[in-house]
């Protein structure tokens, strides 16, 4: 027996979106296979890796484990929405490019969509901080040592772009 599909009207990176999927379409595969968005990864699809992290209303999300209709009026961001309109990319994305935060760049969209929450709710960040907050994605290439130094970095670039942002209102 088929299940009956939902019409499903949500906003991602911005721009209103409607797709048809049975109750049952996890986000992660909402997002990827019908709407294209494939930035957000897949690993492990039991909620442990976090590569399919993205931001539901801002806060991060495992995609994996979130039925598509749940996120119906919601906003959602991918690793395609970090970067601004112009496509600039955002502080995080900077950060993890210079300090070389990645390798082979799987767990990277997760590890992007995280660090941008963390640093939303903690602009700056102590080490422990750090830590705790990048705990929930997994890494098997880099060690971890460039991702911190990523985290760390994002944050001076987010102050900066801030002070700056400040002045010229001012």
């Amino acid at each position: 027996m088929l299940e009956e599909p939902h019409d499903i009207a949500l906003t991602v990176n911005g721009v209103h979106r409607t797709a048809r999927a049975p109750a049952r379409r996890l986000l992660s595969d909402l997002l990827r296979h019908d709407l294209g968005l494939t930035g957000t990864h897949v690993g492990c699809e039991h909620g442990v890796c976090g590569c399919c992290t993205v931001l539901l209303d801002g806060d991060p999300v495992r995609s994996c484990l979130l039925f598509a209709v749940t996120a119906a009026g919601h906003e959602v961001t991918t690793v395609e929405g970090l970067a601004a309109p112009d496509g600039t990319p955002s502080p995080v994305q900077r950060a993890f490019r210079e300090c070389h935060g990645l390798q082979c760049g799987f767990c990277t969209p997760g590890f992007l969509c995280t660090v941008t929450a963390l640093l939303r709710e903690t602009p700056r960040p102590t080490e422990d901080q750090v830590l705790e907050g990048i705990s929930g994605n997994l890494c098997r290439c880099t060690g971890y040592q460039n991702i911190v130094k990523s985290v760390r970095r994002a944050a001076e670039l987010a102050a900066a772009d801030g002070a700056a942002t400040d002045e010229g209102t001012a």
